[in-house]
């Protein structure tokens, strides 16, 4: 098979980003790139790959109709250091595997995390698992700061010298807060690191997470810009509408504007197509040409 002419990646393996305070994503390895997508779609039929055009092309209609397992063929493995309450939004997404910092085994580090001022918010009213835009008045704001700050050092203070006493380590660690920070080694394949990213680099996400979701997303990007590039049209931009929706989306639609809006998109004939298909709408005829005897 002919070698895939997609765009060469950027060698960022080792790559660091600190996030937060005390932590960071460090790109350990990965396996394949967009070349990898490509090589795997067109294994199917046997085709060989022809221009870096037609190899993006390809990446985004796969990625556009759904067809995830060439996607799978790519790989990451991440070191990332995060706060403990970060790491318990993280697993939620199983599709990975995870080798994390046992307490059982080893004496935790003291570094916890401590909000920013300009992350110290009110609870939102419309949103009973996140914050609003009103961030506390300094006065209130440093003594918020302070007493998570002493709370923290007083835990670790109480670890310690519950460790001194010789206590178990797996039970010393129990009153230490989530503010603590945690480490593992987190290995996903990029179809479904698309997913944990869509999902947490959404407006709607817990800010420290999606500090984290931006981090990751620099590296894939970086491997695989031609597919990052589809995820971010197809899905990270993009947004579902309901039956219902839809169909107000329809009877609001001015055809005569919805062609013109077409025609100046620059989208292919096929996207074009498509789109209709999703409104479940058709153009009405171009009016035919006036004959010479007119």
């Amino acid at each position: 098979m002919t070698e895939p002419s997609s765009v060469e990646p950027e060698p960022i393996k080792g790559r660091v980003v600190q996030v937060l305070d005390h932590g960071f994503v460090r790109l350990v390895d990965h396996m394949g790139d967009d070349r990898r997508i490509v090589e795997a779609a067109r294994v199917s039929y046997g085709a060989g790959t022809r221009s870096v055009r037609e190899d993006a092309q390809l990446i985004d209609y796969l990625l556009r109709h759904e067809h995830t397992s060439p996607f799978e063929q790519v790989v990451f493995t991440f070191h990332v250091r995060m706060p403990i309450f970060v790491a318990r939004q993280w697993v939620r997404h199983r599709t990975a595997r995870a080798n994390e910092v046992s307490g059982r085994y080893s004496v935790m580090p003291s570094e916890m995390y401590v909000p920013a001022p300009e992350r110290v918010r009110r609870q939102a009213t419309s949103n009973k698992q996140g914050s609003s835009d009103e961030v506390l008045p300094e006065d209130e704001n440093a003594r918020v700061r302070e007493l998570l700050a002493a709370g923290q050092e007083r835990a670790y203070a109480e670890y310690e010298e519950l460790l001194e006493a010789g206590v178990a380590r797996e039970l010393a660690r129990i009153n230490l807060p989530l503010s603590l920070y945690t480490e593992f080694y987190w290995q996903m394949d990029l179809h479904n690191l698309f997913h944990f990213l869509r999902l947490r680099l959404d407006a709607h996400a817990q800010w420290e997470i999606r500090v984290y979701g931006e981090a990751l997303a620099e590296m894939v990007r970086a491997v695989a810009p031609l597919a990052w590039a589809a995820m971010e049209e197809h899905q990270l931009l993009a947004r579902r509408l309901s039956g219902t929706e839809l169909e107000v989306v329809r009877a609001a639609l001015d055809l005569g504007r919805l062609a013109g809006a077409l025609e100046a998109s620059g989208l292919r004939a096929s996207r074009r197509r498509e789109l209709l298909e999703k409104l479940e709408v058709s153009l009405p005829a171009a009016p035919a040409a006036a004959s010479a005897a007119d």
